[in-house]
């Protein structure tokens, strides 16, 4: 993405350089009487605004404006041509607090772009777009967030809008693609065709592989599988492609990468177009190829490399388990050399370098404790995932188009493994954890199974810390972490108990502080009660302790005790203690370990 943003007053500086810093915005200016030779002391170059647009207009994407309304709909009116071509504009005041998109809502997805930039800068979104006051589905944009791609004139999908805008009913025939979409609240209102059925053309769009409609979101279930002779020429297998795509009515739109045999890795023609086309190429030995059946085998293939098929049988093999060959394999020949092509279709989609994993830290349950970082996150994806508790907790936050996936508390590798394979096939996930997700949540176990996945497959992946439990049960008590303290979580599922045993004495021997997670559960009743005994060893029995409970949600509540009259029988999974050490004290309900500065 191509992005600027525009200080109309010397007052926008602060917010320019806090967009600069964002994904969205590539260069930054201020209004002046100047033209970009001189810079400000901030190294803002000064422009004239009408000047900059002129020569800027047709190559970016999104201008972002701090100042006035009416200011900016002025500079940009006489650029203006079609919403096909035309950038997103969004205006933002000066502080803010709040953000307009004014053009482009939905074909350069300007709607979505403003709602993560309000939720990073804790501002106010302004919609006057019809697809948000009635949770309409942003039918010419919601693809790209599903990692699809369009085809169709902007006229046809114009009509749909319309048509949707006045409360006609809007029909989809989906062929291909993630389906997980039609569970969002703004798809609810969409009709859904099966294959067979009788369609209207000016009321239906598709989602199909296909490029015989008017109007089609193209998910990426395509395999090319290519075979040529040495030195064949990238012209020759774009030619034999495109011959091949077209003879099937099929969309360049819905390929999602090209296979071919490891003995073709340095094969020029193969290499470039894969960069060309910013897609994948999967290299297959001789051997795994000759394991696929295919319609078509050759003896001459099989007698000079090993194997009797490489079109057909990488195309195949890069689809995956229940893949279809949709077109066999042609060959192509001129004076330049000869290519083998033919085409399979995956169940799945494949567009990892759109996806994206991040793993959010929801916080202890009250959502005014989630981060702005998170909160950025959580708006940039398209679908949550997490236990279903967790999810419950943070539905304030959710819009209408996105997709929330829940599970039970036992089934976190799947939430992770789910997670994955929807990054895979290009959508934007939020895996969610309460509390931190680096504390016995879920950004650990994800990450075990990422490094299992080539570095160069990973869909892109970021952990958004959160507020721990025991952070916010610290602060409801005073400051019992102010010097070296742990955290120990008590449940031996995982870990087994011999090697907690061996934590805690650690933890008393360096005379931390020592905070509990997981203390207790009906199945595990026993282990509390030796931990509290084996501190007892080491620490006096008037050693201050606080139990909290619930932090962070509507029943929290916080006692203290001394460690000789822990209520172990009223502490729960949903408890969090803390045990102080040589240093804690507790006066006037101040629960407090000093650092040591008074002392000096």
């Amino acid at each position: 993405m191509k992005g600027i943003a525009i200080g109309l007053s010397n007052t926008s500086k602060e917010i320019l350089k806090r967009l600069k810093e964002t994904e969205f915005v590539n260069e930054i200016y201020v209004a002046g009487s100047t033209y970009a030779k001189t810079k400000d002391k901030d190294s803002i170059p000064q422009i004239k605004p009408k000047k900059l647009l002129k020569e800027k207009w047709e190559e970016i994407d999104l201008i972002i404006f701090i100042g006035s309304i009416g200011a900016s709909i002025r500079l940009i009116n006489s650029f203006l041509t079609s919403k096909d071509k035309d950038p997103g504009v969004i205006v933002m005041d000066k502080k803010g607090s709040k953000v307009l998109p004014i053009i482009g809502s939905h074909q350069s997805n300007t709607q979505k772009i403003a709602f993560q930039i309000s939720e990073l800068f804790g501002g106010e979104i302004i919609e006057t777009n019809n697809s948000n006051d009635q949770n309409y589905l942003n039918l010419d944009s919601f693809g790209n967030q599903w990692g699809w791609k369009r085809s169709g004139a902007i006229k046809s999908w114009s009509k749909l809008v319309i048509k949707q805008a006045k409360n006609e009913e809007i029909f989809c025939k989906q062929l291909a693609g993630n389906s997980l979409w039609k569970t969002s609240e703004s798809a609810e209102i969409i009709n859904q065709l099966f294959e067979k059925e009788t369609e209207n053309p000016d009321s239906t769009f598709h989602v199909s592989i296909f490029e015989n409609h008017k109007t089609t979101w193209h998910p990426p279930v395509l395999w090319v599988g290519i075979g040529c002779e040495r030195n064949t020429s990238k012209e020759l297998i774009v030619h034999s492609l495109n011959n091949l795509l077209e003879s099937g009515n099929l969309s360049h739109h819905s390929i999602a990468g090209f296979a071919t045999i490891d003995i073709k890795k340095d094969e020029k023609g193969i290499l470039e177009l894969g960069e060309e086309n910013k897609l994948p190429i999967k290299f297959f030995t001789k051997e795994d190829l000759s394991k696929i059946i295919v319609p078509n085998p050759s003896s001459i293939v099989q007698k000079s490399i090993g194997t009797p098929s490489v079109a057909e049988a990488s195309c195949l093999l890069a689809a995956g388990e229940e893949s279809k060959l949709l077109e066999e394999k042609r060959i192509f020949t001129n004076q330049s050399g000869a290519v083998t092509i033919a085409v399979a279709e995956s169940k799945n989609q494949y567009n990892p370098t759109h996806g994206e994993i991040h793993i959010v830290g929801s916080g202890p349950g009250d959502i005014s404790f989630l981060t702005n970082n998170s909160r950025k996150a959580l708006s940039r994806c398209t679908v949550w995932i997490g236990y279903k508790m967790y999810l419950d907790l943070i539905k304030p936050l959710k819009r209408s188009d996105h997709v929330l996936v829940g599970s039970e508390l036992t089934q976190e590798k799947e939430r992770c493994m789910k997670a994955i394979k929807l990054a895979e096939e290009g959508i934007k996930v939020a895996l969610i954890s309460s509390g931190e997700s680096g504390f016995y949540g879920m950004a650990g176990l994800l990450l075990e199974l990422l490094q299992k996945i080539k570095k160069e497959c990973r869909p892109y992946f970021e952990v958004h810390p959160g507020i721990s439990s025991v952070q916010l049960a610290a602060a409801l008590s005073g400051a019992p972490l102010m010097n070296d303290f742990c955290s120990i979580s008590l449940s031996d599922k995982l870990t087994p108990w011999s090697l907690i045993e061996k934590r805690i004495e650690g933890a008393l021997l360096g005379d931390f502080v020592i905070a509990l997670f997981n203390p207790q559960s009906i199945e595990r009743n026993w282990q509390l009660k030796s931990v509290i005994d084996q501190c007892l060893k080491s620490r006096p029995g008037n050693t201050p302790v606080l139990i909290a409970r619930q932090v962070g949600r509507e029943n929290q509540s916080k006692r203290f005790f001394t460690l000789n009259n822990i209520p172990i029988k009223e502490i729960d999974m949903l408890s969090i203690i803390i045990i102080g050490n040589s240093q804690t004290t507790l006066v006037d309900e101040i629960f407090l370990t000093p650092r040591g500065y008074l002392q000096n």
